[in-house]
């Protein structure tokens, strides 16, 4: 299996930056210390997976084009690959839980992928996958277990290095399976790795524990971060954060909700709960923050009455 490099992460960045501007990188403070966050929740697709999905898709040679891609995901990163499907005229199948958001449902069949749903409990969606690549030929795009879309999310490193002018000091990332930490943690290399999991869904902060891959236990507990449910991460990204990331947090749902009101009333953005985690952390003093740290806030595809719920508190 090819490995993520830190020259593939430049490469990625190189090529997203001929397609789309950065993101703006907006200062806040935390309890007097003044830090800054990555609104990476303004991306054409709302989240930061349009990175990893055009870098995947764009160095497929001309046989894979044609064969289509097949990516499993409750909403951004299908809509991250469909995006780059759409621009790169390649077909993509999406495997997408029943119970995901409405608005990313929509939102991925408006850029023209084909949607398969499964049952979330109750179906295997890598099994659901397996079954469509091996009928078709087309290629996985792997949420967070590739290297192309580690190199595609690590980019935004490369962004916020440039942005501040020098390394950050830490960067602190919402994580699900792990592909954003890992492609920054490649991209700065002399910046602490903070991984911000939703509670009992910590598969990675475990896995960097145990030293090797855990999986979710039976039963897991429900939690309002869809976008932080993989059932274990990849022994890809834990080959990079091992070592390297510091030790896992995980925030509670109330945390989560309390950081989407401090970022739409402090910043103007509007913030999916899985995109708040990464900030949930820093404001309930779960990571140090100083004039270098920045905080990712990775999505913002939440449905209208869902987040006036969350506003209202």
């Amino acid at each position: 299996m090819r490995k993520p490099t830190r020259e593939g992460v430049l490469a990625a960045a190189a090529s997203i930056a001929e397609l789309l501007p950065p993101t703006p990188l907006l200062p806040i403070e935390i309890d007097g210390v003044r830090c800054h966050v990555k609104a990476e929740s303004l991306q054409p697709i709302g989240a930061f997976k349009i990175r990893g999905g055009w870098w995947r898709l764009s160095n497929l040679d001309e046989a894979e084009k044609k064969r289509g891609v097949v990516a499993v995901s409750s909403g951004n990163h299908a809509q991250g690959v469909a995006w780059a499907a759409r621009r790169l005229g390649i077909a993509a199948t999406i495997v997408m839980p029943r119970n995901a958001p409405q608005v990313k449902l929509e939102a991925t069949r408006a850029l023209g992928a084909e949607i398969v749903l499964y049952d979330r409990p109750g179906q295997d969606r890598d099994e659901v996958a397996a079954g469509i690549v091996a009928e078709t030929g087309a290629t996985l795009v792997h949420a967070f277990a590739d290297a192309w879309v580690i190199e595609g999310q690590g980019s935004a490193g490369v962004e916020i290095a440039a942005q501040l002018g020098r390394a950050p000091s830490r960067l602190v990332a919402c994580c699900g399976g792990g592909g954003l930490s890992a492609g920054l943690a490649l991209a700065c290399p002399d910046s602490a790795i903070h991984v911000v999991e939703p509670q009992g869904w910590d598969m990675v902060g475990r896995a960097l524990e145990a030293g090797e891959v855990v999986r979710v236990g039976a039963n897991p507990p429900a939690t309002i971060c869809d976008a932080l449910q993989p059932d274990a991460t990849g022994p890809i990204v834990l080959s990079v954060l091992h070592g390297r990331a510091e030790p896992g947090v995980t925030v509670t749902d109330e945390e989560v909700r309390a950081a989407q009101r401090f970022a739409f009333a402090r910043l103007n953005l509007v913030v999916e709960p899985g995109g708040a985690a990464a900030l949930a952390a820093a404001l309930a003093g779960k990571v140090p923050v100083d004039e270098d740290t920045v905080i990712m806030v990775t999505g913002g595809n939440t449905d209208a009455a869902s987040f006036a719920e969350t506003l209202r508190g």
